[in-house]
């Protein structure tokens, strides 16, 4: 069976810890999934990202940094997969990490063959301090999947290389289960500078970025805008902004739901507050993200600063949003010629949580700025 006919749900450490992550910190993340009601709502792969590494051993092979995670990444792995979840870990197609650790690059095979022995289920791959071509890409990122194919385990392969050479096109032929479409995201509605470069903010990323990439998502692979950044609020040690509203955060939710994207969390899970835990496991929202027929969202119409955009589903449903970009708040609305649909459908909203009757030909609401109104809509009988 193909990996990932849904998106990858699950929590990854770098946008909360960075260079903290340690073995307690996956830990507690792992039970907070179990306690926090995460887990029930599909959330399943816990992920270490960069600066975990110790070194290579005089064979080659990679071992954990001692003082982070004493008991090795076999029972870190093991006590993951006790709470039910699934475990991720993080390299590099380049000769070194991010951070400046042993990558993959002509490691694959041995590499690949350790993770398998720690039972990972999920590699995050990055694109740092590798030769930056096209034709480097596709080679480096074939030869990992052919790798971790020939381990022997089904490890669900995220191909990090932030759209530098449209993997779109590619990433599903080389192996990939997953490819970021973009650079890294910011704590932020809008795009942060810092140090000569820029973080994107949910605004750019989701509704700009995006664009155009839907037939390029289905089952086995899909596109990725990068992790959630919902409940960070500014406190991040990595990621820039000074954090986002809570009607910013449902938008970005929201929006990363109907592009059928990863749901990778980022915040401290251990310490939510009760917003960030409502948004995170809004089982109706996560269920449009989650439907088995594979379709990304995409925009419908525009008017002014306000958005639609809708999301085909399974057995005939469609999901139906309304984005308000500006910083006022407005009415927003949809024809169903805009959806290409007609005659009477009933509604749900899916953050109101209540049913609104039978729609016939328009939806109009007001709409916060930075905020969203999303719906399900059914056919009537």
């Amino acid at each position: 069976m193909t990996l990932a006919q849904t998106p990858p749900m699950g929590w990854n450490s770098w946008n909360m810890f960075g260079a903290g992550v340690s073995a307690a910190i996956i830990r507690q993340t792992a039970d907070a999934f179990v306690a926090s009601g995460l887990q029930d709502a599909g959330y399943k792969y816990i992920v270490i990202d960069d600066h975990w590494h110790g070194g290579r051993d005089g064979n080659g092979r990679l071992f954990p940094d001692p003082q982070k995670f004493p008991e090795g990444m076999k029972a870190l792995a093991d006590y993951v997969h006790a709470q039910g979840l699934k475990f991720g870990i993080y390299s590099d197609a380049g000769p070194q990490t991010c951070g400046g650790r042993p990558a993959s690059q002509d490691f694959e095979e041995i590499d690949a063959q350790t993770f398998a022995e720690w039972e990972i289920d999920y590699l995050k791959y990055d694109w740092c301090r590798a030769e930056d071509t096209r034709a480097n890409a596709e080679y480096r990122y074939r030869r990992m999947a052919e790798a971790l194919k020939a381990s022997g385990r089904a490890v669900v392969f995220s191909i990090c290389e932030w759209g530098h050479h449209r993997p779109w096109l590619w990433g599903a032929n080389v192996g990939g289960n997953l490819w970021r479409t973009t650079g890294d995201i910011a704590d932020s509605w809008r795009d942060v500078y810092v140090n000569g470069g820029v973080l994107h903010g949910i605004e750019s990323i989701g509704f700009e970025q995006q664009r155009g990439l839907a037939p390029y998502a289905g089952p086995g692979h899909w596109n990725d805008p990068d992790m959630l950044v919902v409940g960070l609020r500014g406190g991040s040690r990595e990621i820039a902004g000074a954090g986002c509203t809570d009607t910013e955060y449902r938008t970005h939710f929201s929006l990363w739901c109907l592009l059928a994207a990863p749901l990778m969390i980022g915040c401290d899970v251990t310490n939510m507050d009760l917003v960030t835990q409502d948004i995170l496991t809004n089982r109706e929202l996560i269920a449009l993200n989650q439907d088995v027929l594979g379709r990304q969202g995409y925009r419908v119409a525009r008017h002014g600063f306000t958005e639609a955009w809708k999301k085909v589903l399974d057995g005939g449903d469609v999901a139906v949003a309304l984005f308000n970009r500006g910083d006022k708040r407005q009415a927003a609305r949809v024809h169903w010629s805009d959806l290409e649909i007609g005659g009477a459908w009933q509604a749900r909203d899916l953050w109101a949580h209540r049913d609104l009757g039978p729609l016939r030909e328009e939806f109009s609401a007001e709409v916060p700025a930075h905020g969203c109104v999303v719906l399900r809509l059914s056919m009537v009988d």
